[in-house]
């Protein structure tokens, strides 16, 4: 089970905490609220409740496919069975944990200074708890407070010890107010924390599930800025079998956003651009016998070479033609993205929907709880990033799912555009391999806001002068953000969905 450490929940069975509340019934509000990693930590249970309890949890967890953790307690986490441990300063050495639970199993490790860091990696840690970067009363045994500098000095060693690729997260006193701020003030030039943890800013809340998607939506938020910065620095390569309508905007989007687009219908060159470090894009707004061939040519060649592909099924559902490429597509390899309107959408995930054009949705328009049910539908059925565009853009990748309420009007109103929105998340996924949904978020993040930027300037009369500075504003972001200016991150609206159906209501998912 790969992990995400965006949220990672430590919880705490103390009455000054907990209160009198059921620890399981937090943790599963928590989860529906899309925590990412769980950690029981429990000092003064008899072994056998800590069993009963961690098994209880497990069984939760795994439900929504979250790893579960145990705080120190090896003994406990292999009767249990679940993902793994974690480990303090003050407990069993790291690599007697490893004997203990064998290959395959995650063991963190507690690190308040730099040279602690640093040996945990070196002895095997798979990420690191560094902190506490508050005072808090969750902890009592607490060593040193660090505050986010601290945490910065930490992760610079870390790069500079060539350990820059292992996970982080800081604890201590981490809530939904300051949580943006320490992840801002944390993060050195070479790395940044991958999320928070958290212990009485989630368990002692009265509603778990809206502090933790506050938590969720503002930390994904905060990764937005080194996508972008990512892609500027690398320059990836854009592979684009779009329509020929499209191809001259989507080549200048990609300039903007620090790709390097190269334009080409043609599968024979597919396999020597996925070498090159490529994201493909799939555009299907203009549909051919040849060109499917193409397509799926050029899938294969991206797919054995392990490179991002973006699905973008223009018309998905407007002919019959549409359909049978777009489902031919689908069972011919995978994606690391699909991108559509809703009626798009719909037809991938196997409903009988007519559009009249490539821009239509269908006639009877879902409501947003709705299309965020279906995105994470398609994502888990799919195996991969969805993007549902619209007034609001909804995001999932089956685990996680956020709106995002950025954008403009005009972007509807040009020929395109949401084309080379496909060509902006090929360049953000190519350079921010680690998480495509963060990737995909940026992405769509970047596009909304310029368009919000470029429509409000006092040239802009239209959709026509509306192109020009829509790419101005896409450049100037990068730029910025290159430089370390994010104020314009201030305008993002990204905020966690909770999901609700059948399969996760608390009375299925025990």
């Amino acid at each position: 089970m790969t992990a995400d450490y965006s949220v990672y929940l430590v919880t705490d069975s103390t009455p000054a905490i907990l209160g009198d509340k059921d620890l399981v019934g937090v943790v599963e509000a928590s989860l529906r609220g899309g925590a990412t990693v769980v950690q029981y930590r429990d000092k003064t249970s008899a072994r056998e409740d800590l069993v009963a309890t961690a098994r209880k949890l497990h069984r939760l967890t795994r439900s929504y496919g979250v790893p579960l953790l145990i705080n120190d307690r090896v003994d406990v986490a292999v009767e249990v069975g679940c993902e793994g441990v974690h480990i303090g300063q003050d407990d069993m050495a790291l690599e007697q944990a490893r004997e203990l639970l064998g290959p395959g199993k995650t063991i963190g490790a507690t690190a308040s200074s730099e040279e602690e860091a640093i040996r945990a990696c070196e002895a095997g840690a798979d990420y690191l708890g560094l902190g506490t970067v508050y005072s808090t009363t969750t902890k009592k045994d607490t060593k040193s407070i660090i505050g986010p500098s601290g945490v910065c000095s930490i992760l610079t060693a870390l790069h500079e010890a060539g350990h820059a690729s292992i996970p982080t997260v800081c604890i201590g006193g981490i809530n939904a107010s300051n949580a943006p701020s320490v992840l801002a003030a944390s993060a050195s030039p070479h790395k940044a924390l991958d999320g928070v943890a958290v212990v009485s800013a989630i368990i002692a809340a009265e509603n778990p599930a809206a502090v933790t998607r506050d938590l969720l939506g503002k930390v994904i938020t905060a990764k937005i800025p080194a996508v972008i910065a990512a892609t500027s620095t690398k320059s990836p390569l854009s592979h684009n079998m779009t329509n020929s309508v499209v191809q001259n905007l989507a080549a200048n989007v990609a300039l903007c956003v620090g790709a390097s687009p190269i334009m080409s219908n043609y599968a024979e060159e597919a396999a020597d651009l996925a070498q090159l470090g490529a994201a493909l894009v799939i555009n299907t707004g203009t549909v051919t016998p040849q060109g499917l061939g193409n397509h799926i040519q050029a899938l294969e060649a991206y797919n054995k070479a392990g490179r991002p592909v973006i699905l973008d099924p223009v018309g998905a559902g407007a002919t019959a033609v549409r359909r049978h490429a777009v489902q031919t597509l689908l069972s011919s390899g995978t994606f690391t993205v699909i991108k559509g309107n809703q009626a798009e959408i719909q037809t991938v995930h196997g409903a009988s929907v007519t559009q009249r054009g490539v821009d239509s949705s269908s006639s009877s328009s879902l409501t947003v709880p709705q299309r965020a049910l279906l995105v994470r539908s398609v994502a888990r059925q799919r195996q991969c990033v969805v993007l549902l565009t619209g007034p609001t853009d909804l995001v999932s990748d089956g685990r996680r799912t956020v709106r995002i309420d950025n954008g403009h009007e005009y972007l509807g109103m040009v020929t395109g555009t949401g084309c080379t929105l496909g060509t902006t998340l090929s360049a953000m996924a190519a350079a921010y391999e680690e998480d495509a949904f963060v990737a995909a978020v940026a992405g769509t993040v970047l596009f909304g806001v310029a368009a919000e930027l470029a429509a409000q300037r006092h040239d802009i009369k239209g959709p026509g002068s509306f192109v020009p500075a829509f790419l101005d504003e896409l450049f100037a972001i990068r730029s910025a953000t290159g430089k370390g200016d994010v104020e314009w991150l201030a305008r993002a609206k990204v905020a966690a969905v909770e999901v609700v159906d059948e399969e996760s209501s608390p009375q299925n998912s025990r």
